[in-house]
């Protein structure tokens, strides 16, 4: 299957990166085009990948399109791209849109699956949040599950919870950085190199997440399991609910959720 990307700024290029790195698709397999020419050539060109220099070139060429472009540009973009859409599997990593929102722009006839993927993708280790209202073929939900499974845990929702379901998964990835960013410092503070310092706060970060998604252990007792009585974990614990860990991000969903 060929892939083509309309659109290929910072998300588009970390799917790419993942479907590469996970040898899910071919470099020559995938396609893009994007406003910038030479930009386009040299985060295409070195991996192998193939730059189109419109739209129309690029879909005529696949059979799932990647809509990434911004969400303010679809209603100006896709539309005049109907008719060549109509037979191919049409990915939506738009934030906002909707499969409903899409059927009012697009009618009804396009093959639509709407969804929120995040940045650790390019490394194997994504999630993509995707609507469970859609109007793929049961072979070609098959077909985008085949091909980015590889890359990231595909998670279907009910239209109502998207929104939420992709702040969490696409937004954390920030909130994560900041966390690992202060274990970095916290560790040079009392002496370890700062790249020690990451690698170590990266590594568990890593390996913490992976226990949960495998045994769905439930968070709490992970934590639990590590702070011994009157041991050095539960103090640390102590500390951050003092100074209200849990409640600083639940605001912060809660800040994107507008709430």
């Amino acid at each position: 299957m060929k892939i083509g990307f309309l659109g290929f700024g910072n998300m588009a290029q970390a799917m790419a990166k993942g479907l590469l790195l996970t040898e899910s698709v071919a470099p020559q397999d995938i396609y893009a085009c994007a406003k910038d020419w030479e930009k386009l050539c040299r985060n295409t060109q070195p991996s192998g990948m193939v730059p189109c220099h419109s739209a129309e070139e690029m879909i005529e060429q696949v059979d799932l399109v990647v809509i990434a472009i911004k969400p303010y540009m679809i209603p100006k973009v896709v539309p005049a791209l109907h008719d060549l859409l109509t037979d191919k599997i049409i990915i939506s990593v738009a934030a906002g849109y909707t499969y409903d929102k899409f059927n009012e722009l697009m009618g009804d006839d396009l093959h639509v699956l709407c969804t929120i993927p995040n940045t650790p993708i390019s490394v194997g280790e994504g999630i993509i949040v995707c609507e469970q209202t859609h109007s793929l073929t049961a072979d070609e939900f098959a077909a985008f599950e085949q091909i980015f499974s590889k890359s990231a845990l595909i998670q279907p929702v009910e239209s109502h919870l998207l929104s939420v379901a992709g702040t969490v998964a696409g937004c954390s990835p920030a909130f994560i950085s900041m966390f690992l960013e202060a274990l970095g410092d916290a560790g040079v503070k009392h002496g370890l190199p700062r790249a020690l310092a990451y690698r170590l706060a990266g590594q568990a970060l890593c390996g913490t997440g992976k226990m949960h998604v495998e045994t769905g252990t439930h968070p709490g007792a992970m934590k639990d399991a590590v702070c011994s009585p009157g041991g050095t974990t539960i103090k640390g614990v102590s500390a951050l609910e003092h100074h209200g860990f849990r409640s600083a991000v639940i605001d912060a969903i809660d800040a994107i959720e507008g709430k």
